[in-house]
């Protein structure tokens, strides 16, 4: 199982104030060599730009934004500095970028991970300990980045490889494995002691019979809890996923907020954000009709949530999982939302507490405009509240 490793990390989050995050649901056209990388490097990185220079720019409220999501393996390798520059100059401070970067060797994960060494010490380690065991130089890397720029300006740029063993256990050719991340970051902001989690897509399912990552991650979360009466407050889930309501997702999702055999305090108000690659994803020239999309923010049942029905986005308990979802459309869009404050409901109002703020789409033009809002096909209560 993968070591969780904490990171004290210097954001200025703003104290009772709920926080805001921008999911870029983009297309992914992915070719399979040894690994995925996507097929037309320079059309991906354009949009993917379009979407840096927006957030840079700060139209609108997006000054406010403090998360922004991209989908998994979706930035080409051969643009990973223009990245790290448009982040160091651009944004501002107390801001996370989350983003999929195109299949590596171990080989070239490596030196990434010794360039950024200082922020990346005990995953380095790992990685050399895999080395030492095997023949795994040339095995692919599914892997993403954390690039945090602080309050001081400074930019932290943290790695990590996804843990689950990927289509390679399907196959009795070993070439077709994919090297298994041996970490998952656990940050945590000063001064506003806020903590949070990124992983890949299928890391949030990924379990033995013995051992589970989703599990793990819960009892770290609960000894976070009753040590420093701090939990996780937010998990973000990086995808690139043709079936994001697969059934698992939903059984895992019922363990993780529904307290079944245990009491988990320290996940009891996680914010979990599923970010996926939109409905014009291609693999292999292919696509696949009616998978991929369907972002999602997931908060425990207790909070008070609208049902709704709109164009672009509606609620629901997932099926009857112990929680209320907030699920977008499929389509290419960015999805500004904010992230709600820890307490459940706010005993002075009825102030719902997880709100879109806008979603946009892509002109003809190449710029991103907002969708006007339309009214809710229908309204109730996703949750009885009156016990509350």
């Amino acid at each position: 199982m993968p070591t969780i490793i904490e990171k004290k990390v210097n954001l200025a989050f703003p104290l009772g104030h709920h926080l805001h995050c921008l999911i870029a649901q983009l297309p992914n056209r992915l070719h399979r060599e040894t690994g995925f990388s996507p097929a037309e490097q320079e059309q991906q990185w354009e949009q993917i730009h379009s979407v840096l220079d927006l957030v840079a720019t700060g139209a609108g409220n997006l000054k406010k934004l403090h998360f922004l999501l991209f989908p998994e393996s979706c930035l080409p390798f051969s643009r990973f500095d223009d990245l790290l520059t448009v982040v160091r100059d651009r944004f501002r401070p107390n801001t996370v970028t989350m983003i999929g970067i195109e299949h590596l060797a171990l080989r070239e994960y490596r030196t990434v991970l010794e360039r950024f060494r200082s922020d990346n010490e005990e995953a380095l380690a790992l990685v050399d300990h895999d080395i030492d065991s095997g023949d795994v130089l040339e095995m692919p890397v599914n892997w993403c980045v954390l690039l945090l720029k602080e309050t001081d300006g400074a930019l932290r740029v943290f790695l990590e490889a996804k843990s689950h063993p990927f289509h390679g256990e399907e196959f009795i050719d070993t070439y077709r494995d994919l090297y298994r991340g041996r970490h998952f970051y656990l940050l945590r902001s000063r001064p506003s002691c806020f903590n949070f989690m990124a992983i890949i897509c299928l890391d949030y399912l990924y379990r033995s019979l013995y051992e589970s990552n989703i599990k793990q991650i819960i009892d770290h979360a609960n000894t976070l809890y009753f040590s420093t009466r701090q939990g996780l407050d937010a998990l973000f889930v990086i995808q690139c996923n043709p079936k994001p309501d697969h059934r698992a997702y939903r059984d895992v999702v019922c363990g993780f907020y529904g307290e079944y055999l245990e009491d988990l305090p320290g996940v009891r108000e996680t914010v979990t954000i599923f970010g996926n690659a939109s409905d014009e994803t291609c693999i292999d020239g292919v696509p696949v009709l009616h998978g991929f999309g369907h972002a999602a923010v997931i908060i425990n049942q207790r909070h008070r949530l609208l049902k709704a029905q709109f164009a672009e986005f509606g609620t629901d308990d997932y099926h009857g999982a112990p929680v209320c979802r907030l699920r977008f459309g499929s389509g290419t869009r960015l999805l500004y939302f904010n992230l709600p404050q820890h307490h459940e409901l706010d005993p002075r109002s009825s102030r719902i507490p997880l709100k879109v703020h806008s979603i946009m789409t892509r002109s003809s033009s190449g710029d991103w405009e907002k969708i006007p809002a339309t009214e809710p096909a229908e309204t109730g209560w996703l949750n009885d509240t009156s016990s509350h």
